[in-house]
């Protein structure tokens, strides 16, 4: 579970390093992929933090066991 979650954690790194790039490279002229590219680095960052609350509640229930 550790794997998934550092993969995603890079994932919403790179897209929110491309919807940076658009938004202050002003010769890409695409100011509408700002959106895109920022609207899926925040669905990356949401999903790593589904699955680190997984990992938690995980690690919480083998404690008990």
């Amino acid at each position: 579970m550790k794997e998934e979650l550092l993969l995603t954690l890079v994932i919403a790194a790179v897209w929110a390093a491309l919807a940076a790039v658009y938004a202050l490279v002003p010769s890409l002229g695409m100011p509408g992929y700002v959106r895109v590219w920022g609207g899926g680095a925040v669905l990356f960052l949401g999903l790593a933090g589904v699955l680190a609350g997984v990992q938690v509640a995980a690690g919480k229930r083998v404690r008990k066991s």
